[in-house]
Formats: C-alpha cells, structure tokens, sequence
C-alpha cells in the first residue's frame, strides 16, 4: 500500500496495485480528458462509433440551453447493442445473466442467446396485447430475471419503460402508474426477503384504481404449486404470455431522441418527477462509462447488488454491463441472511471480479465484524465501487483495507437519476482520497460554484453544477417543463444537481449532502414532501414535518414532527399507527424511524413550515437567519 500525507488538503492518499491500473481502457486521465476538452464532439463520437446504428448521425449536439439533442439524426436500437451484437459476435453462448436468490438451489443462468429469446418472446406478447411504439410499461417486480426481460423487451418495442422499486406501497405505484400513463403493468405474486414472502399483487390492484389508462395486469407466478388466482378480464399469467411469443422479433428502429423510459425520482416538494431519458445518448454514456469507469474486460464477472427500480439498476445492472457482453450477477438475497456472510459467499462462488456496492451496505459490514469477509476468498475481485451517497472516509479505509486487501482500486462515483451516468469519480489509476469521490470524468465539466455560479474556492462549500451538456443527461421531466428548466436556469444557464460538495486544491470533489429537502436513506432518495402527505393523510394529523437525522449505519433516518388535530392525543400507540401509516401508503424505505409529537411548528409569516429550524435545533446546531420565523 502506497500512502502518503497531502500538504495542501491533508487528505491521505492511497495508489492501487500497479497490476490494477496497468492496460486500463481509460489509460492516461489527464491525457484523456484533455482529449475531451478539445474536441468534446469528436470524443463522443468515437465512444458511439463502438456501438451499433442502422444509421448514424448528422450532428453529435445540438445544444439550445437547456434543450439538448444528441446524435443527431441517429437511430438505432438499444436492445441490439445489449443482445443480438453479442449473438452474432461471439458471445452466443456465454453466459449474460445469473439469478441468485435465497437457498442453496435458488439458482437461474441466462446465456445471451437464452436472454435473446426470452426478450423475443416477451416482447411479442407485449405486442399481443396491444403495446407498440411509445406506449408507457410499469414494471414493478422483484430482483428476478423477469424484470430484466421485461425491461429490455419494452425497449425492443419501442415501448417506455417505468420501473417502479418492488419496496414501494400502493399510493406511490398508483402515482407512477397514473403519471405515466402506463398501457400495461408488469408484477409479480410476491417477492422474497430474508426467509419471508412478501405479498405484491395486492399493491397492484390498490394502485390500478381510478388508473384508466391501465388495460393490462401481467402477473409472474412464483408460487406454481398453489398459484395466485388471477381474474382473466384484466389479468394475464406472465409464463404463458412468453409462452405464446415467438422467439424472434425484430427491434423497433428508435430515433436518438425517442424517449427510452421514465424514473420516478422523490421530488422536494410536491409529487415524485417523471424523469426521461431518451434512446440515443443514454445508451452512449451507459456504454461508456461501465466500460471506462469499471474498466470492464471480457472475462469479468460483474455484480452492481442495486435494484433496477432505481437508476443505477437501470445503468448499471442492465444495460450497461449487457452492452459491453458482460456475464452480470443479479441476487434477490440481502447482506446479512442467511448470515453475514451472504455476499462474500457469492463473490467467492461465482468469481466476481467488479462488485459495486452501497455506502449503507458497506457500514453494515462493518458491523458485522472482519471475521464474515476474512472466511471467503474474495482473490478474485479487481475492482470496488460505491454508489447512492457520499462514502465517509472511515467506510472507504474499511472497504479498501479489508475487502480490497490494500491494493484493489475503489470507484466512488456521483450522479443522479437525471444524469443517467456517472459524472464524478476517481479514474482507476488514478490517487485515491478517502471521502473525495473524485474528479469530472473525461466527457463532463462538474464544477462546485457559488450562488452565482462562480468556481467555489478551494476548500469552501458551494453548489455542485455541471457546465456543459452530456449524452445520457435527462431531456425533460414528465408533463413539468417548468421544473425541468429550474435545473438549469436557478444559477446562471448551469445545471445544478442540488448537492452541496467541497473541492480541494488537486480538484477532488467531497460531496456533503443534498441541499434541497430530499433525505438519502439508506442510498434511496425520499422526498420530505411525499412522507409528510403521507403522514398528513392520517386522520389524527393536522399537521407534519420531516427531516434527515445522521445515522452511523444508514446515513440517515427520517425524523418527523406531527401536530396532531383536536380530538387526538400523543401516545406510542399513535406514533407506531403513523410509522404503519407511512409503510402502507409510501413502502417501508419510506417509514419514519422516530416521531416527536409537538404543539406548533416553527413556521415563516407567510406559512411556510422551516424544516432547518427543527434539523438545527434536533442536532444542537445554530438555527440561522430566524428573521422570518413566525412569532
């Protein structure tokens, strides 16, 4: 291990094994990214020239801020670059996705010519039932091979796609499945959880209430012995709808600017956004990236351990590792069962060479002591990752000592559902800071700026932005223009992505947090506002508040301050109906961990409630400016 004290920042610094950084796809950072800098339409078009158009482009950009259009012209299909490239090129037999779930025997492989034919035959049962070009899909299942399929199947249709996270409860898909207007939903009976089933059809049917454009329900049933009784008028068995697929079907030819799917991400006040995410750049920058920030080689074996439900599943277990051919590992299992050895038993089993992990993730190793990890043999990883929140410095010491052996490199990457790609990280080679995820990746320009959208000194905290357009950047927010605008006109006509960061002197970027009232547990984004509409919607709230409240293993826990209506008195019976509440309506992420019962809340004169009046007062720390506070 290489390490070193810095002078300027006095962050240390650690260097991977020379064997780690040697033949990297990225090679030389600085080199690449001046290559960048120089020539930004002639880098990009050379990583899109690595994939397959059925014609290509007449223009790279076309950028009218904040408007974007990429590649051109262009158009293509992204399923081909995920499947039939890598059937016609070699790769017809290798194995593209293995399906882990709970027990020894609870095993599925995919080759791509299997994952080919599934998709096909999916995809024209889709079509069998109506859905074509630009038809919206909800998707709600399980971590099963299933949900992949279902994903790339809409893809291959031209169909877009929303995943909606299997934690949810019924209000929340109900908001996604009515702010899409989705055609069909794709679920399952049940998922499977630490040795527990775990009911999700019955969400299903609470949340296609008053959903009219929902003509379809397509169910997956796990359970064949004693199988879930569907009502034929609405809902079709998802085994026989393949079933009755052939398993050829051509793709959709899309236009670069044909939307590819819709996210739903927590908004800060208000409902969750639509976010959109076209065809032709989000398949460049999911390309690049997994190949260049995990330095992805044809022999690797890759496991990203998050949900597709969230964007970095979408990114980064789905289309970006199936793109570059690569054998990708999907678990339905948990970190801690059936004991705490769960993850570095499947590492050791399959071989993992990249596992790209959550911080939340990471603290709970730690907690659970060396001696899980320390049984395995994890030889056979090369490359760590992190993704979802900030990776504090003691996790990062911990995941490169103790998992990486003191020499693997270890990518902490930021971005956002409205990227679609990393933006910043420390290229593999590169030194390592501990708590700094790194530097703007070669194809973006990520700079921590003031309230005018002037460079923060060194040191200071500022607003984290990105100056210039990328590929996979999110086009529009569903049905909200105004919002979509507000990303990039509220500093300047740069984009800011609502993180405050810090930038040292070598140009490392630390990023502290959000700086809009979103909270991360446990990696997961939650909107104050959809957790307090939830609370509210209790019939002995009259009033509520939430905040982020530091937590060593999650991040942050949810915090909320109810006022309750004539009538209703505080009691910890109350308090586990609102937690209950909360779980019914939003899902378990969702769930507050602590409620305080109060009188009032600290309000503006204008009525606003002061959600930092009652974070600064709950962490002992200076409430600021109460100039406006209500008396």
């Amino acid at each position: 291990m290489a390490e070193e004290q810095h002078l300027i920042t006095d962050q240390r610094r650690y260097y991977p094994d020379a064997e780690a950084a040697r033949d990297t796809w990225i090679g030389d950072y600085a080199t690449a990214y001046e290559e960048y800098r120089n020539s930004p339409d002639k880098f990009w078009e050379g990583i899109a020239n690595d994939l397959h158009w059925t014609r290509k482009w007449d223009r790279v950009l076309e950028w009218n801020n904040p408007d974007a259009r990429w590649f051109i012209g262009a158009k293509g299909n992204i399923t081909y670059n995920c499947l039939d490239r890598n059937v016609f090129n070699g790769r017809r037999n290798k194995v593209a996705l293995i399906w882990k779930g709970e027990g020894e025997e609870n095993e599925r492989i995919y080759t791509y010519r299997q994952l080919h034919a599934a998709v096909c035959k999916f995809a024209n049962g889709l079509k069998s039932l109506g859905v074509g070009k630009g038809d919206r899909v909800c998707i709600y299942l399980p971590m099963v091979p299933e949900q992949v399929i279902a994903m790339l199947a809409c893809a291959r249709i031209g169909a877009v796609h929303t995943v909606v996270f299997g934690g949810f409860g019924s209000a929340a898909i109900h908001a996604r499945i009515v702010g899409s207007g989705a055609k069909v939903v794709v679920t399952a009976d049940h998922s499977v959880r630490r040795g527990k089933t775990i009911p999700l059809k019955h969400l299903v049917e609470e949340a296609i209430i008053d959903a009219p454009t929902v003509e379809y329900v397509v169910v997956l049933r796990r359970e064949t012995e004693h199988p879930i009784e569907l009502h034929r008028e609405m809902e079709v068995d998802f085994d026989e709808l393949m079933a009755s697929g052939s398993r050829r079907c051509p793709c959709e030819e899309m236009d670069a600017e044909d939307p590819l799917f819709i996210l739903y991400t927590s908004g800060s006040t208000g409902a969750p956004k639509g976010i959109v995410h076209t065809f032709g750049g989000y398949m460049v920058g999911a390309y690049y990236t997994t190949k260049y920030v995990f330095d992805v080689k044809e022999q690797d074996t890759y496991w990203c351990s998050a949900d597709p439900g969230w964007i970095t599943g979408h990114t980064y277990v789905v289309y970006g590792p199936l793109m570059l051919g690569t054998t990708v590992l999907v678990s339905e299992t948990t970190p801690d069962y059936p004991d705490a050895g769960n993850y570095w038993d499947m590492i050791e089993e399959y071989g993992v060479n990249i596992f790209y992990t959550a911080p939340t993730a990471i603290r709970m190793f730690i907690k659970m002591g060396d001696e899980w990890p320390d049984r395995y043999d994890l030889s056979s990883l090369r490359v760590l990752g992190s993704v979802g929140e900030p990776l504090n410095p003691e996790a990062w010491e911990w995941f490169y000592r103790v998992i990486g052996n003191s020499k693997l490199p270890i990518v902490d990457t930021w971005w956002q559902t409205e990227t679609g790609m990393h933006m910043v990280t420390t290229m593999i080679g590169e030194p390592m800071k501990p708590g700094f995820a790194g530097k703007s990746i070669p194809g973006v320009v990520v700079d921590v700026v003031n309230g005018e959208g002037e460079p923060a000194p060194p040191g200071t905290v500022g607003f984290l932005a990105v100056r210039e357009p990328w590929p996979a950047m999110m086009r529009t927010v569903l049905d909200n223009r105004e919002l979509y605008e507000k990303y990039w006109n509220t500093i300047g006509n740069i984009y800011k992505a609502g993180d405050l960061a810090i930038k040292d002197e070598d140009g490392y970027i630390m990023v502290i947090g959000r700086s809009d009232d979103l909270i991360i547990v446990s990696g997961h984004n939650i909107g104050t506002a959809e957790v307090e509409s939830a609370l509210v919607s209790h019939k002995a709230v009259a009033e509520a508040a939430v905040i982020g409240k530091p937590d060593p293993l999650k991040g942050n826990i949810i915090k909320a301050f109810v006022t309750l209506k004539v009538g209703h008195e505080p009691s910890e019976r109350l308090k586990k109906e609102l937690i209950y509440h909360v779980r019914i309506t939003l899902g378990p992420i969702a769930m507050p961990s602590e409620i305080e019962f109060a009188d009032t809340l600290p309000k503006t004169r204008s009525g606003k409630i002061m959600r930092r009046v009652l974070k600064a007062r709950e962490l002992g720390m200076d409430p600021g400016d109460l100039s406006t506070l209500e008396e």
